[in-house]
C-alpha cells in the first residue's frame, strides 16, 4: 500500500474567514462488532459504527483531526475521509477524495482536515473515499445547523435523537461481496437483525405526543436504495441533500445511496409503538421478525415491539415533485443543450470484470493525486493522468450533464463533489423543468429509458469527482478550472 503514497507531500496555503471553530477528533480503528448479532471484524470511528456525529453551525470552521489506527490490511490500512455534500469552497485540498485531492493517510499517521461551512446548512455525512472501506464501517453523520432556519417554526425537536442513518450490512469483508450478493439486512442507526439470527435490540426513536420532529434521514449504504416509512405517519420534506425545498407531504421515501432528507414528523397518533420500515429497494426482502426495521416509541408506550403493521404506501415521494424553496430558475437556456458546455455520459458495465465504463473509458486512480498534478503545472487533459475520464471545464460557465441509461437495467445514484446541481430532468419522466427544479448533490439517474439531466455552474475551482455512489464501480473525474 505504501507504493501508492509516493510523491504525496505538499502544503496548501488557504485563507479563512473568521468564524467559530469546531474541533473534532476521529480515531479510526478495527474492532469486532455485532450490530445485528453476528460478530465480524469491521472499521469503527471513535469505537462505534456508525461513527461519531459531527455538528456545527452555518458559517463555522471545522477542524477534524483524523487519526488512522487501522491495522487490518484486508480492509486497507490506508484511508481518506470525504465530507459528503460539503462544498469545500477554497479548500479543495480537504475534500478527502483519495488520489484526486490527497494521498491516502497511512496507518499510524494523522491528517487535519480544515474547512469552512460558509453558506451551507443541512444534513451531510462523512465516509472513507478509499476503495471499499466505508462498506466495512468508516462512515458517520454530519449536521450543520442554521440558527436562522426559515423552517424553524415547523418543528419542536432537532437534535442527535432525530437523526436516522440507514445502511446495508454484510457478514463478510466488503472485498468478498460480489455484485449480485445481497446484504444480511439493513441497519437503522447501526442496529438490526438478519434472517435466522437472534432477536437483537432494535434502534428506538423516542417521541412525545403532540410534538413535531425534524427527522434527518441519511442513506449510508453501499448498494441498495431504501424505501423508508413509519407506520401510520406522514412526513413533510423540507430539505434534500443540504438544500431547502418547498414543503412536500409524503408517506414513503425512496432514498438512494448518498442522499439525505429532512422531514417533519408530527407525533399525532395514539401513544404506542410503531414500526420504522427500511425496505431495500434493490432486491426482494421483507420485515419478518424485525428485519429491516426500527421502532418509533411514544412516551408512555410499553417497552415492546409493535404488534401490527399497516397497509401499502399511497403517497410515495416522486423527485420531480420536489422544488427548491427559493424557486430558482435553472442556469442556462430553457431547452436541452442550453448550456455553455453539454456533456453526455453513457454508462456501461462489463459483466465479466464488473468494471464500469463511461463513454468507453474506465477510471483508474493515478499514482499522483490530480490536485498535485495541477499544482505541479499540469494545465490540460494531455498533461493529466487518467485520460478519458478527466474533463476540463471553463470557469464560471453553465455545465449540463445528461445520463442516458439504455445500458443500465437498474437505478444508479451519482454524486458530484464540490457543488449542488439543478435536476432539470428526473428519473421516470421525459419532461424537463427549468423553472423550479430541485437542487441537490446526489441523484438517481434511473435505468433503461431514462436520461436524467443536471446543470451546475463552475464556480468552485479544483478537481472534483463525479461518480456512481456504489463504491465498487463508476468514477468519472470532472475538473472545474
Amino acid at each position: 500500500m505504501l507504493s501508492f503514497l509516493k510523491g504525496c507531500s505538499f502544503v496548501a496555503l488557504i485563507s479563512y474567514a473568521a468564524a467559530a471553530t469546531q474541533k473534532t477528533k476521529l480515531v479510526l480503528s478495527n474492532a469486532i462488532i455485532a450490530p445485528d448479532g453476528f460478530s465480524r471484524s469491521a472499521i469503527v470511528v471513535n469505537g462505534i459504527e456508525p461513527g461519531s456525529l459531527i455538528t456545527a453551525n452555518k458559517g463555522d470552521r471545522l477542524e477534524i483531526d483524523v487519526k488512522n489506527q487501522l491495522t487490518d490490511e484486508s480492509m486497507n490500512k490506508s484511508t481518506s475521509v470525504h465530507w459528503h455534500g460539503i462544498f469545500q469552497h477554497h479548500t479543495n485540498a480537504f475534500d478527502g477524495a483519495a488520489f484526486v485531492t490527497q494521498c491516502p493517510i497511512a496507518s499510524g499517521d494523522s491528517f487535519l482536515y480544515k474547512f469552512n461551512v460558509e453558506n451551507q446548512a443541512g444534513t451531510f455525512w462523512y465516509h472513507s473515499h478509499f476503495n471499499l472501506q466505508y462498506c466495512d464501517g468508516l462512515r458517520g453523520p454530519i449536521v450543520i445547523y442554521d440558527p436562522e432556519d426559515p423552517y424553524r417554526y415547523m418543528y419542536d425537536v432537532d437534535d442527535a435523537s432525530t437523526i436516522i442513518t440507514l445502511m446495508d450490512w454484510y457478514h463478510v469483508n466488503a472485498y468478498y461481496v460480489a455484485a449480485a450478493d445481497n446484504p444480511a439486512g439493513i441497519l437503522v442507526n447501526g442496529m438490526g437483525r438478519y434472517p435466522g439470527g437472534p432477536n437483537t435490540t432494535l434502534s428506538v426513536t423516542n417521541v412525545e405526543h403532540g410534538k413535531r420532529y425534524r427527522i434527518r434521514l441519511i442513506n449510508m449504504a453501499c448498494k441498495p436504495h431504501i424505501i423508508f416509512s413509519i407506520d401510520n405517519h406522514n412526513f413533510t420534506i423540507i430539505e434534500a441533500d443540504g438544500q431547502p425545498t418547498l414543503p412536500y407531504a409524503v408517506d414513503t421515501i425512496p432514498i438512494y445511496v448518498g442522499q439525505r432528507y429532512s422531514v417533519i414528523l408530527e407525533a399525532n397518533q395514539p401513544v404506542d409503538n410503531y414500526w420504522i420500515r427500511a425496505l431495500p429497494g434493490s432486491y426482494p426482502s421483507n420485515f419478518t421478525n424485525g428485519l429491516n426495521s426500527a421502532i418509533l416509541r411514544y412516551s408512555g408506550a410499553p417497552v415492546a415491539e409493535p404488534l401490527n403493521r399497516t397497509g401499502p404506501a399511497i403517497n410515495v415521494l416522486n423527485e420531480a415533485n420536489l422544488h427548491a424553496r427559493d424557486t430558482q430558475v435553472a442556469p442556462g437556456l430553457p431547452y436541452p443543450g442550453g448550456a455553455d458546455v453539454s456533456i453526455n455520459l453513457v454508462g456501461t458495465m462489463d459483466n465479466n470484470t464488473l468494471e464500469f465504463f463511461t463513454n468507453g473509458f474506465a477510471y483508474h486512480p493515478p499514482d499522483t493525486p490530480t490536485l498535485m498534478q495541477i499544482l505541479s503545472g499540469a494545465r490540460g487533459i494531455a498533461d493529466l493522468a487518467s485520460q478519458g475520464t478527466v474533463y476540463t471545464l471553463p470557469a464560471n460557465k453553465v455545465i449540463e450533464v445528461s445520463f442516458p441509461t439504455e445500458f443500465l437495467p437498474t437505478p444508479h445514484p451519482f454524486h458530484l463533489h464540490g457543488h449542488a446541481f439543478y435536476v432539470v430532468r428526473n428519473a421516470g419522466t421525459t419532461q424537463y423543468n427549468y423553472l423550479n427544479p430541485v437542487q441537490r448533490d446526489t441523484v438517481n439517474i434511473g435505468s433503461l429509458t431514462d436520461n436524467v439531466t443536471i446543470r451546475f455552474r463552475t464556480d468552485n475551482a479544483g478537481p472534483w469527482f463525479l461518480h456512481w455512489c456504489v463504491p465498487e464501480f463508476a468514477r468519472l473525474l470532472v475538473i472545474a478550472l
